[in-house]
């Protein structure tokens, strides 16, 4: 599939994005992939990977389709949303690895995007943060793909759930305990699985060597305590972090958040800038 939309309401001088989906092996079956590509000027763009919300059991391209569009356009860059494989039937690892794969699948197909394949960005919501930042340690540690920056919003980090504020003090939540715990059993259906670092990165010790990150949370969720920890842990482990808790923002909400993505774009500015 290929279509050419016109974003930001019609405005001859907002570039045109080109979406197109391609459908590639992934770890237990095959994922499509739906690529963002703004209009060729003959810029060599970064590449972002995006990851999609749903607790790691639901969610599909559609649902990133906003914030995918805006990171393409904005910043600009060829970004590549990720439909990963979901859980129950397709329980950790699936996802990450998955993930990467198509990080693996955009070096690739770099040079034919005119895209750089030295200049790579992840961003996820709510599970597809989780994803983002566990990507970026598979990255790490394998050494084939360098990610340079990591985009969180509103991210699940914590399987054991001992991170998270008090429901009786957060209002207006759109995200209960009950269902983190639904989401985390049938994403990591074996305990063990629940202290893995490319599963529960707020439970590892080795943060070192992991990209810039950006971290998103929500005045309105409960799970905005478990994320401004996880950036207290990247910036003692000497990792360059910004962290903004959004104000009257709720998680779900996070993830189409004008003010949210426009930090996300102008930190991928920053992070996947051309070298001086």
């Amino acid at each position: 599939m290929a279509t050419t939309l016109d974003q930001g309401l019609g405005q001859s001088t907002v570039p045109r994005l080109c979406i197109e989906e391609v459908r590639i092996t992934g770890h237990a079956q095959p994922i499509v992939l739906r690529s963002y590509r703004p209009a060729s000027d003959g810029t060599v763009l970064p590449i972002v990977l995006y990851f999609h919300g749903g607790g790691f059991t639901k969610g599909t391209l559609d649902d990133a389709e906003i914030a995918a569009a805006t990171i393409a356009r904005d910043t600009p860059a060829w970004v590549v949303s990720v439909g990963y494989s979901l859980a129950p039937e397709f329980p950790f690892p699936a996802a990450p690895e998955d993930g990467y794969r198509a990080a693996q699948w955009a070096v690739a197909h770099a040079r034919a995007q005119r895209a750089d394949p030295h200049r790579i960005g992840v961003a996820g919501h709510d599970a597809g943060g989780n994803l983002a930042t566990c990507i970026a340690a598979i990255a790490r540690d394998r050494g084939d793909i360098v990610i340079s920056a990591q985009a969180l919003l509103a991210p699940l980090l914590d399987p054991s759930m001992t991170r998270l504020a008090d429901e009786r003090k957060v209002t207006g939540s759109d995200l209960g305990m009950s269902e983190c715990a639904r989401c985390y059993r049938a994403y990591l259906p074996s305990a063990s699985q629940r202290l893995h670092p490319y599963a529960a990165p707020l439970e590892s010790r080795r943060l070192v060597g992991l990209p810039p990150a950006l971290i998103a949370s929500a005045e309105h969720d409960l799970l905005h305590i478990e994320a401004e920890k996880y950036a207290g842990e990247l910036i003692a482990a000497g990792i360059p972090t910004e962290v903004t808790r959004h104000c009257k923002a709720s998680h779900h909400g996070l993830a189409t958040h004008p003010g949210a993505l426009h930090d996300v774009v102008a930190f991928f500015k920053k992070r996947l800038s051309r070298a001086k």
